[in-house]
């Protein structure tokens, strides 16, 4: 019997996918809990319509974090704080501060999707932080840590 996975499910498929299993095991464990349904020919041709959707929608995104990275290539950001004699700041600069740089120069970039390389910055200097705009487009950004 054929059916199509709703959810992941160990040792046989991901979501979405089209496999092959026993009857029994479709009727008593995979249908009344949900992880799966019969793989009718409707079915099938809603799960086509539903991945065609999702590729184009995925397309867009992708292309929309491309030109979100190549807006942001070529730019040093500049982050202001608060520093002693010696250029030692006062508490440390973070993801919050440099997605608040990257959004007043007009890119909408999540602060979990910035990656610090290295330990937290603790003095003032030039620095890189690696972005993730969409899980296959990252770019690292320089930016620098100036006393306000």
């Amino acid at each position: 019997m054929e059916v199509i996975l709703k959810q992941d499910v160990e040792h046989l498929g991901f979501t979405n996918d089209v496999v092959k299993v026993r009857e029994g095991y479709a009727r008593n464990f995979l249908l009344p809990r949900g992880l799966a349904v019969s793989a009718t020919a409707s079915e099938k041709k809603q799960l086509a319509e539903t991945m065609k959707q999702r590729a184009h929608k995925e397309a867009k995104l992708r292309s929309e974090a491309e030109k979100m990275a190549e807006g942001l290539a070529n730019k040093t950001l500049k982050i202001g704080a608060k520093a002693g004699e010696q250029g030692k700041i006062f508490g440390s600069v973070n993801t919050i501060q440099i997605a608040d740089a990257i959004r007043a120069l007009g890119f909408e970039v999540d602060r979990k999707n910035i990656k610090l390389k290295g330990d937290a910055i603790k003095s003032l200097g030039q620095y890189e932080a690696e972005v993730v705009f969409h899980r296959e487009v990252t770019r690292t950004i320089a930016f620098e840590v100036v006393e306000e």
